[in-house]
């Protein structure tokens, strides 16, 4: 079985991505955040488990700030997700797998 990829996404690919018309979820993350290593496992998971059915993406905010910044991203991990390029869900700090996964079958 082919592995999805944990897709980069920064400013040049988010618009293009999150209007797909497919739903994508978002994880604005650094690399120095401890949380969000832990929360890595996770997102690639997703990535795997949804292949084909949604995009699973990372958004660095130390290399794109304006991102965080226009989400109003103040805490990280924050996950988001997207669908037909409306922001449907926000989740701040860590959560279980099925959270996500709900929020991308919803």
């Amino acid at each position: 079985m082919a592995t999805q990829t944990v897709l980069e996404i920064t400013a040049e690919n988010f618009d293009q991505l999150v209007n797909s018309g497919t739903p994508t979820l978002v994880d604005f993350w650094a690399p120095w955040c401890g949380p969000c290593r832990v929360l890595g496992p996770t997102i690639d998971k997703l990535a795997n488990d949804f292949e084909g059915q949604a995009q699973i993406g990372k958004i660095n905010i130390d290399e794109h700030p304006q991102l965080a910044a226009k989400f109003g991203v103040s805490s990280i991990p924050t996950v988001m997700v997207f669908k037909n390029g409306e922001r449907t869900e926000q989740f701040v700090g860590l959560r279980q797998y099925d959270v996500y996964a709900d929020a991308l079958n919803s």
